[in-house]
């Protein structure tokens, strides 16, 4: 900025990362492979109760909303097929998220070669004593500040109040009394569930109890207090709340990525979850009709683009390979499952089947089960969507899938038409 000849330092350079189930790693031990089939660093890790896996240093241009492609999502699960027992099949409907993000990597001008490259953070007095701190990550954001403080008093011969860096050590809000049991006292003085009051405890430390005090009856013996967002998942609806009048969020991007991790962790769980949160919010910060609809559909895109959700739908379009037997036993099902035969499966076809196996449902999991199948969202499965579908169902594309397993059809039911069966559409 002072001197206009000097050339840029910053190199960005992404990252991806993937989330996937638990099962795939140990839940205290994490690995990291320096040395993969192009050269990039990937790395395999347990966090918040799935497995993190990812790689960095691939050069990119600088964006505001960085996308993960599907190219890269499909190396990294090439590459940890190496790590895993041979009986785990490495699906890639397990992908629960995908995302990308940009590091700025620097050249040092503080040395005489201008080809190293910092992965670490680097800082750089001019002549005319301007301090520039490039480089670096948010694990290291308070040692990078203590370094360019001390840079910045001695280059500018400053006169501090005290003789040493005062962050070293200090407890953050939410520490002072927290400790490894404190989640058994929310057990025990609010009535929260075990998991939850872990989460609560590991999240917010001793700030968690002003969470449980806002927690509602649940009207159930157990747990006395607090009801879950998702039914897979810890958060609470109170954390809603929370975020709002205790942590600055003011958007639904806010919750569901930078208050809780849910859409990080889990984007359709987190795209379940978003009417509720946007009612929540809307609530407390009075939104009105305009502007819970400006949150859903900001949201959405947040969860559709930069958490990779329109990437992982994209995956499901491979090309449907069955054999003739196969072809005519799903349509044969399908052909059950419409009973009216309008050529397509609607709602009350998902409600009669499921009614069926004597589940009861409500209404708005049923839209949840079709909205895994009807990639048009227009409210109605056709027979090219059912086959495509259960292509990805064969193929690994799709994995774990409430439709498919609502869809079981008895035997019974299933006559395939002899006129049809020497192949084909």
């Amino acid at each position: 900025m002072d001197d206009k000849t000097v050339k840029p330092i910053c190199q960005p350079s992404s990252g991806i990362h993937i989330v996937l189930p638990d099962y795939y790693s140990p839940s205290n031990m994490g690995l990291l492979d320096p040395n993969t089939s192009d050269g990039r660093v990937i790395f395999f890790l347990p966090w918040e109760k799935v497995t993190l896996a990812g790689t960095t240093d691939s050069p990119c241009e600088v964006t505001a909303h960085p996308v993960p492609a599907e190219k890269e999502i499909q190396f990294i699960l090439k590459e940890i097929r190496g790590y895993l027992d041979t009986a785990v099949d490495v699906r890639r409907g397990d992908v629960l998220s995908a995302w990308s993000g940009i590091r700025p990597l620097v050249v040092d001008p503080n040395k005489k070669s201008t080809q190293e490259i910092a992965r670490n953070h680097i800082i750089h007095v001019s002549p005319s004593n301007m301090v520039t701190i490039a480089g670096g990550k948010w694990t290291t954001y308070r040692l990078m500040a203590e370094e360019t403080v001390d840079a910045a008093i001695k280059a500018c011969d400053l006169k501090p109040t005290k003789p040493t860096c005062q962050t070293m050590g200090l407890i953050l809000d939410g520490g002072h009394e927290w400790s490894p049991t404190m989640y058994i006292r929310l057990v025990q003085d609010f009535g929260l569930e075990n998991e939850v009051a872990q989460h609560l405890s590991r999240t917010y430390g001793d700030r968690a109890y002003n969470v449980g005090r806002r927690c509602k009856l649940t009207g159930r013996r157990w747990p006395v207090v607090g009801k879950r967002l998702h039914e897979d998942y810890p958060y609470l609806e109170e954390e809603v709340n929370f975020a709002i009048t205790r942590e600055y969020a003011c958007t639904a991007v806010d919750v569901i990525a930078r208050r809780m991790r849910l859409a990080f962790i889990n984007t359709q769980a987190a795209f379940e979850c978003l009417p509720r949160i946007v009612d929540l919010m809307a609530e407390e910060l009075k939104w009105s009709k305009a502007e819970k609809k400006a949150q859903f559909d900001e949201a959405m895109e947040f969860l559709n683009k930069d958490m990779g959700r329109s990437v992982q739908a994209e995956s499901r379009n491979v090309p449907i390979n069955f054999s003739v037997e196969e072809i005519n036993k799903y349509l044969a099902q399908f052909k059950v499952l419409d009973k009216e035969n309008k050529g397509y499966i609607t709602l009350p076809d998902i409600r009669r089947q499921l009614k069926s196996h004597g589940d009861k449902v409500t209404d708005i999991h049923l839209h949840e089960v079709l909205n895994e199948v009807d990639m048009n969202r227009n409210g109605q499965i056709d027979v090219g969507e059912y086959l495509q579908f259960m292509s990805a169902m064969k193929t690994g594309a799709v994995s774990s899938s409430r439709f498919a397993k609502a869809m079981e059809v008895d035997p019974q039911q299933v006559k395939v038409n002899v006129n049809r069966s020497g192949g084909g559409l």
